[in-house]
């Protein structure tokens, strides 16, 4: 009897233990399929999208994201090509050679390299060239290809963010993932389901400066879903999706002229401009014409450690000589000097190692003369009658001191929004530095020790001295307008904090700068197709241990009407030898008048 009960006993336990596993197994089983499918564990895993994507292949067709274009309507980003898109299902669903002969004929590719490339398709992917070109089709090659009916190959348009031939591409920028900024931007967008923390977002450049404006929308994707075979599921074989919004995304319309930064780039590339940078602004405006940094890099492929992304152009760097404008201005305004004073230079200074450039010196030379030949010595003592205050005030006077691109304290609920990313200010003194200790104030007078500006400030100090002495912002976006062309947001011109100069004084400023290049160190510049204007500028670095030079120049042309006010920086030159800053201006100006004939 006893045994009869422990049997039964021990029987209901195995079947309660079997009831509770089976029970714990099936609630499990619902938990996965029904209960937290869309957040599943603690990385909140939608099981139901990962089993989606396990038998989907998707290509995006364009990324909803909005363009950035010209002042007349060139797309710097975008722009649809019509080309071949190849399916992992190509490789397998390709079995008639007659079909692949008529598609490579129709492409005009040799069959062998087409039937290579389908066999080396693992995603969906755009074909491209030996050069990374999408391979760009004709209306009627696109019609001839989908009558063919191939599976896995389609002739579609696709929208290529950054095309390998686009141009100013520091000045654009580039997309990429930032999962904490996604959080911290987009917290609605994530929980709608619109965004992910892998979704692209401005990283540099215009893309990040206007971020919340260009932030795409609903991306156009093409889809196939697959069996475990890999052959198309009935009814599901092929999706195509896209946004119905005729409003978004938003769009830049720039104020860079692209035939112009391209013709630049080019005459850049020409010169030898390694490294460094050019900025042109229209002369009456004061708005970014073409904005050229070197080294190049790719969008497609950013190299974040090598720093060739950043934009060079908004960098601040010793000027050199290009300073003593500031100088001259702060004298000539203060009239602590007269243009036809005379000072005298016998090459050396007498202490501190100070010396001017002409080891023999300029002799007697009056203070106009002494800014065409960029005389250190008397600057020197121009300097020093001034005092370290009156120079540093000067300098922000003529907005060297901060940042010159459009800003404004809100745009649309964004705080301190400026247009122009990652600009720098400009320093005369570092802080707690000497501003009266001698030695310090003559090293400030020729742009050297912590005197930094940058190349579109320069440009910007060329616009202010045309205007008549009064500084302005730089536009580099002239409007914000929806899809279908309609104006969201037009940035009008805006002063920019600062004093300025008397009309007197930038006459002044001019004429000085007219002797550069008639009878100073611009005298190479005396044969171009526009009569010019300007200062050079060479400043001393020591980059890994060698002494280089940052070689500028900085003026505007035609003298008479002016169109365009330029600056140059070739950075991390040789100490001897031309002067390649002088070099590549030259190569501009002969640009630009090439262009206006």
């Amino acid at each position: 009897m006893y045994l009869l009960q422990l049997v039964k006993r021990r029987s209901f336990l195995i079947l309660l233990l079997l009831t509770v596993s089976w029970g714990g197994l099936i609630a499990r089983l619902w938990w996965l399929q029904l209960g937290f499918v869309h957040h599943y564990s603690a990385r909140d895993i939608d099981l139901i999208k990962n089993a989606v994507r396990q038998r989907q292949q998707t290509i995006i067709l364009d990324s909803g994201r909005g363009e950035i274009r010209d002042r007349n309507g060139y797309p710097f980003t975008g722009g649809k090509t019509l080309t071949l898109v190849l399916f992992p299902l190509a490789r397998t669903g390709m079995t008639d050679a007659s079909a692949t002969r008529k598609l490579a004929s129709l492409i005009d590719w040799p069959q062998a390299k087409l039937d290579e490339a389908i066999r080396k398709v693992k995603d969906p992917l755009a074909l491209r060239d030996e050069r990374g070109k999408l391979v760009a089709l004709s209306t009627r090659q696109a019609e001839e290809i989908n009558k063919l009916q191939l599976p896995g190959v389609l002739a579609l348009p696709v929208v290529e963010r950054y095309r390998p031939d686009v141009t100013a591409k520091q000045v654009i920028g580039f997309v990429g993932q930032n999962p904490e900024l996604v959080k911290q931007l987009y917290p609605s967008e994530l929980r709608s389901g619109k965004m992910s923390l892998d979704s692209g977002i401005g990283a540099s450049g215009l893309e990040r400066s206007f971020e919340r404006f260009l932030q795409q929308i609903e991306p156009v994707r093409l889809s196939y879903f697959l069996d475990g075979t890999g052959r198309p599921l009935r009814g599901l074989d092929m999706r195509f999706k896209q946004s119905e919004n005729s409003y978004y995304p938003l769009s830049l319309t720039t104020t860079l002229d692209a035939k112009i930064q391209a013709k630049l780039e080019q005459a850049a590339d020409r010169a030898g401009l390694k490294q460094g940078s050019i900025v042109v602004l229209d002369a009456g405006s004061g708005d970014v014409v073409a904005m050229v940094s070197r080294p190049v890099y790719d969008q497609s492929k950013v190299d974040i450690a090598a720093g060739d992304w950043q934009n060079r152009a908004v960098k601040q760097l010793p000027p050199g000589s290009v300073f003593k404008i500031v100088v001259a201005a702060a004298a000539l305004e203060e009239g602590v000097a007269a243009p036809t004073e005379k000072f005298q230079c016998t090459g050396e200074y007498g202490k501190y190692g100070f010396s001017c450039w002409n080891k023999e010196g300029h002799g007697s030379i009056t203070m106009e003369e002494a800014f065409a030949q960029s005389c250190n010595i008397a600057f020197a003592e121009i300097a020093k009658r001034l005092g370290g205050a009156k120079i540093e005030e000067y300098a922000r006077r003529l907005g060297l001191t901060v940042p010159v691109g459009w800003t404004t304290n809100e745009l649309y609920q964004l705080k301190n929004f400026r247009q122009i990313d990652a600009e720098e200010s400009g320093t005369v003194f570092a802080p707690g530095a000497p501003r009266e200790d001698e030695g310090a104030l003559i090293q400030t007078a020729i742009g050297q020790r912590d005197v930094r500006l940058t190349p579109l400030q320069a440009a910007n100090l060329m616009v202010t001295i045309l205007r008549g002495g009064q500084p302005g912002q730089v536009r580099l976006v002239r409007d914000i307008t929806y899809q279908n062309g309609v104006t969201f947001h037009h940035f009008s011109a805006q002063p920019l904090a600062g004093q300025g100069i008397s009309r007197i004084t930038a006459w002044k400023l001019r004429r000085f700068l007219e002797q550069v290049v008639q009878r100073g160190t611009g005298k190479s510049l005396g044969s171009l197709p526009w009569k010019t204007a300007g200062k050079s500028g060479t400043a001393q670095v020591t980059v890994q241990g060698q002494q280089r030079d940052h070689q500028w120049f900085v003026g505007y042309a035609p003298v008479d009407k002016p169109r365009y006010a330029i600056a140059v920086v070739a950075e991390n030159q040789p100490t001897r030898g031309a002067h390649q800053g002088t070099a590549v201006f030259s190569s501009v100006v002969e640009t630009l008048a090439s262009l206006r004939e």
